[in-house]
């Protein structure tokens, strides 16, 4: 039950600090228990859907993903990435476009486990189990 409840929420994580950093630590607080549910974990998950879009968190939850690539990436790609963040505040940008770059460079620089986070796959991905 903790292997399932930990695999979704590592294909989800990234998606719930996009919508809320609060949830996201309460989530994680959840995680520390022993007797883990599966269901109530898809619960909280879900909650996080009905949450209005917030650039602080959305930004948030782009710069802790930045985190696996900015060892490898060039200065050309990180400022690229921060363009468009600055944009994205600015409304010039979206959510998508930034994704969509995100997952350029995950093309360039593979990782297993971004390469299944829901923020990156879509929001339409149903929570992943």
């Amino acid at each position: 039950m903790k292997k399932d409840c930990y695999e979704m929420w590592a294909k989800n994580k990234y998606y719930v600090l996009s919508k809320s950093h609060k949830v996201y630590l309460e989530i994680r607080e959840y995680l520390k228990n022993d007797d883990l549910n599966f269901q109530v974990l898809k619960e909280k998950i879900r909650k996080v859907e009905l949450i209005k879009d917030s650039k602080k968190d959305f930004e948030n939850a782009i710069l802790h993903i930045w985190g696996y690539f900015k060892k490898d990436a060039s200065e050309t790609e990180k400022s690229t990435l921060f363009n468009l963040l600055e944009n994205y505040k600015l409304d010039k940008a979206s959510q998508i476009d930034i994704i969509k770059y995100i997952n350029k460079l995950l093309e360039k620089y593979p990782n297993e486990y971004l390469k299944n986070s829901r923020l990156l796959l879509g929001e339409d991905n149903e929570i992943m189990a």
